[in-house]
């Protein structure tokens, strides 16, 4: 094989890169590459998950941080792929889009001399003059929308399903418009989540975010400013219905009630409902689920305040038995902290204990257990609704049984050794969980995607079709060099055609335009 020399090189690399071929592989290679975002936990949806995972495993988890597995969709490999997944496509499109251009400003080929000889081909002769019936061959196929070439002897050539390609083309325009939306929307997008209870109020800055993922190329210090408070949160329940049913205790509606302020001072009453956001500061406000906040007191054994505020606990199924935690920082000598569950209609089961049987608040009661030690070990960040009781002691009663309380509404339960109590208040807020997004790909990403439908829906249903058709004295035999002047006025027209690809009706578009010619001559022979 001959050296290529540098230049060479190049133009087999580009060749190689610019197929579709490669342009196929590099997008099954992009969902490959994907693959690893869902498997292991990423710094911009949850670094707490991740700063565990790594903790865990000592040995190979410093050689993924290293390979970027836990920042994939940000990680220069992946970038790459990306980058080379657009380059070839665009390489596939911008050449052939010249060739589809000259292709549509080019003539039909002139017809061949033997129309016999094409895959599909058809006779019929008329009692009109071979000029008449090429005259109406002519109209015929411009009504069917072909494009003509008129300047031969005798026949006419006619094309059409160019948008066939032209459909192809648009899909594949679309698929880059797509592929670059999405990548703008990570690069300029932002995200970010945060619990409010009702009666809460909100500002968007980046410390009042409980996660905020920026894009690579947003600076948060930029933010548009504004604020929310949470006036009501209104929640249904199915409760129509027996308690057997599975319908019963099904949610029906959820609908946020808020009152926004811009930075210019100027506040709106707005209303916020499932799959319905607001759009505040160049962001969409999002509600995405709702759990309830009751509001804990902790008292020290001098009776004085050392917690209170809305609690937020996470539902763990659809009776919104709800788990969170309570960290008391400001407790001494030692910091307390309380894990559990809060049950909204509180019930006992042999088998699993406290329940709950309805996600409304009918019995609503805190199931906790204490600790107290170190609440932060290490420093190292931690979830809200979790405890970390790797150098915390569990408390227990006088009979070394561990301690478990159970707090109603309005009551207040003693904490054994004189630590103090805890006190649920009489009334349970609900919590709203918002997020809010910025995406300025997403617009761009939705044209993309319905362009790529209309090109797609062209390139499967239309047909690139070349017909002919050739006129001549039937008492010729058909010869092509039968001339118009001839005294016999009978006709004998030959059709034929091509297709581009597999086309099993073209035999039938055929039999189509000799029958229109035999109706608009209307002098069959």
């Amino acid at each position: 094989m001959p050296q290529l020399g540098f230049l060479g090189g190049l133009r087999w690399f580009w060749r190689q890169l610019t197929s579709m071929r490669t342009a196929l592989f590099l997008l099954l290679l992009l969902a490959i590459a994907a693959v690893p975002g869902s498997i292991w936990p990423q710094r911009g949806i949850n670094a707490v998950r991740v700063s565990d995972y790594l903790a865990k495993h000592e040995t190979i988890g410093p050689w993924l941080d290293r390979f970027g597995f836990f920042d994939v969709y940000s990680s220069p490999w992946f970038a790459a792929i990306y980058l080379l997944l657009v380059v070839s496509l665009l390489g596939c499109i911008i050449p052939r889009t010249k060739i589809h251009w000259q292709a549509m400003r080019a003539q039909p080929p002139k017809a061949p001399r033997n129309l016999t000889r094409l895959p599909a081909h058809g006779q019929r002769t008329f009692d009109a003059a071979p000029e008449d019936v090429l005259d109406t061959a002519r109209e015929v196929l411009r009504s069917k929308r072909f494009r003509l070439r008129t300047d031969q002897e005798g026949a006419v050539s006619g094309e059409v399903g160019a948008l066939r390609e032209t459909g192809n083309l648009v899909f594949h325009i679309s698929l880059v418009l797509v592929i670059v939306s999405v990548a703008a929307g990570h690069v300029f997008g932002w995200r970010g989540d945060v619990i409010v209870p009702e009666g809460g109020d909100f500002a968007s800055t980046v410390t009042q975010y409980d996660t905020i993922d920026p894009g690579p190329w947003v600076d948060v210090s930029e933010m548009s400013p504004w604020s929310l408070h949470l006036d009501k949160l209104h929640v249904s329940f199915e409760d129509g219905v027996p308690p057997d049913s599975p319908q019963f205790g099904q949610p029906r509606d959820f609908t946020a009630d808020v009152t926004t302020g811009d930075e210019d001072g100027k506040t709106a009453r707005q209303r916020i409902a499932v799959n319905h956001p607001i759009s505040q500061g160049g962001a969409s406000v999002y509600l995405l689920g709702n759990g309830y906040a009751p509001v804990i007191t902790v008292r020290d054994k001098a009776g004085k305040v050392v917690y209170r505020k809305a609690t937020p606990f996470l539902p763990q199924d659809n009776t919104y038995k709800s788990v969170g935690a309570v960290k008391v920082t400001g407790a001494a000598p030692k910091q307390l902290g309380f894990a559990g569950f809060f049950i909204p209609s509180l019930d006992f089961t042999e088998e699993e204990g406290p329940v709950s049987t309805f996600p409304g608040l009918r019995r609503p009661a805190l199931v906790l257990t204490a600790f107290e030690g170190d609440l932060f070990p290490d420093g190292r960040p931690q979830s809200v609704y979790t405890l970390n009781t790797a150098k915390m002691t569990q408390l227990k009663n006088t009979d070394g049984q561990p301690t478990r309380l159970l707090v109603e509404p309005g009551k207040t339960v003693q904490l054994p050794g004189g630590r103090g109590s805890v006190t649920l208040e009489q009334n349970v807020p609900r919590w709203a969980g918002l997020s809010v997004r910025s995406d300025p790909g997403k617009m761009p990403a939705l044209a993309g995607a319905l362009l790529g439908l209309l090109g797609l829906v062209m390139s499967l249903t239309l047909r690139r079709r070349r017909v002919f058709v050739r006129v001549a004295p039937a008492d010729s035999g058909g010869s092509s060099t039968a001339t118009a002047d001839s005294t016999d006025r009978r006709t004998l027209v030959t059709v034929g055609g091509l297709a581009k690809g597999e086309d099993p009706r073209l035999a039938a578009a055929l039999e189509d335009i000799l029958e229109a010619i035999s109706t608009r001559t209307g002098k069959p022979a």
